[in-house]
C-alpha cells in the first residue's frame, strides 16, 4: 500500500492582520505538499496566530477540484475505515438523521476515515443533548436516537443504513470507496451551500514552485 510522505514545506510570513485579535505581523503560514495514497498531491496549509494562537487549515488538490458531491452508505464495519477528505468549504450530511455541518468563516479541513466523521457528529449531538437538559420531551428523544444509530454504526451495528455525503462548492472533498456515488452539484445547490473562510486567505503560489 502507498503511504502519505512529505514532498515540500513553506512557511511564509503574512502581512495582515489576524481575523480574531487584530493583532498585526503575527501570522504564519505554513504550506506542506504530500501525496495522499490513491488521492494524489494535496498541499495543506495551515495559518497561526502567535499572538492569541488561532489556527485554520485547508487541504488542496494539486490539480484542482471542482464543484462536486459525494455519498457512501455505510453498510459493514470494514467501509469505518474508508479514507475522507473535507476541505474548508465542504459541508457533511447524515440525511437519514437529518444531520448537517456547514463550514463557518473559520472552517478548517481535515483528512479523516467514516468512523472519524461519524464521531465528529457523536460529538455534536452529544453537546446538543446537553442543553437541551428541562426541554421538550420529543427534542432529547430525537438525540437520543441519533446518538444510538451513531454510536452502533461506530460499533459495527447496522441496524439501519447511513450515509456519507460530502458537498464542496471548491472540489476540495473526496471519498475514498468503491461503492461512492459522485455527481456535479447543481445550480440550485451552489446557490444554497456555505463557502467558508475565504478563499484568498489560502493562497498557494508560493507552496506550488
Amino acid at each position: 500500500m502507498k503511504h502519505s510522505c512529505e514532498v515540500l514545506e513553506v512557511e511564509t510570513p503574512i502581512e495582515q492582520s489576524c481575523p480574531i485579535c487584530d493583532e498585526a505581523g503575527s501570522l504564519t503560514m505554513i504550506a506542506h505538499t504530500t501525496e495522499i495514497a490513491y488521492f494524489g498531491e494535496h498541499t495543506q496549509v495551515t495559518l497561526s496566530c502567535a499572538a492569541c494562537g488561532w489556527k485554520q487549515s485547508d487541504l488542496i488538490p494539486a490539480e484542482g477540484g471542482k464543484p462536486g458531491a459525494w455519498s457512501l452508505p455505510i453498510k459493514c464495519e470494514a467501509d469505518l475505515a474508508t479514507r475522507v477528505v473535507r476541505g474548508s468549504s465542504c459541508t457533511v450530511r447524515i440525511p437519514e438523521l437529518d444531520l448537517e455541518v456547514k463550514p463557518g468563516t473559520h472552517s478548517s479541513g481535515y483528512v479523516s476515515n467514516v468512523e472519524g466523521v461519524l464521531e465528529r457528529f457523536q460529538n455534536i449531538v452529544e453537546m446538543v443533548l446537553r442543553q437541551l437538559e428541562g426541554s421538550a420531551v420529543d427534542e432529547i428523544s430525537q438525540c437520543v436516537a441519533m446518538l444510538a444509530a451513531l454510536r452502533g454504526a461506530r460499533s459495527g451495528i447496522f441496524d439501519s443504513e447511513l450515509t456519507i455525503e460530502l458537498l464542496d462548492p471548491r472540489g476540495h472533498s473526496q471519498i475514498l470507496h468503491g461503492d461512492v456515488v459522485s455527481r456535479a452539484l447543481s445550480e440550485s445547490e451552489l446557490d444554497e451551500l456555505a463557502f467558508g473562510p475565504d478563499p484568498s486567505v489560502f493562497e498557494l503560489d508560493q507552496g506550488r514552485n
